[in-house]
């Protein structure tokens, strides 16, 4: 979907109740916008988990099961970030195939 096509999507718009043809350029707007907001919830959470891991850091627990309880926290923390990661990889392969007109269609069979 380039700029010089700009579509308005009404906020009451859902994509169910579309008559019109299958991924017509309405549909594809509201499925950009929704990527869209997705992947900058996702980089907002990011950014809070590093800001949250630095102050962490700082704060050295003195009792070892504290330290081993927020490390383990601090692990599961990282590795819900890397799943993140690879979905905004995801998200931005939906938003090149949005852009080229293909999003909604399989991607072996079209």
């Amino acid at each position: 979907m380039t700029s010089e096509n700009s579509v308005i999507v009404p906020p009451d718009y859902d994509p169910i109740q579309d008559k019109g043809d299958y991924m017509n350029p309405m549909m594809l707007e509201y499925f950009r916008l929704k990527l869209l907001a997705w992947r900058q919830d996702l980089l907002k959470e990011s950014s809070e988990t590093i800001q949250n891991t630095l102050q962490e850091t700082e704060l050295q627990k003195p009792d070892l099961a504290d330290r081993a309880s927020a490390e383990t926290d601090h692990a599961l923390e990282l590795r819900t970030r890397d799943r993140e990661r690879k979905l905004i990889n995801k998200i931005n392969s939906a938003l090149e195939r949005v852009e080229e007109g293909e999003y909604g269609y399989c991607e072996e069979t079209g």
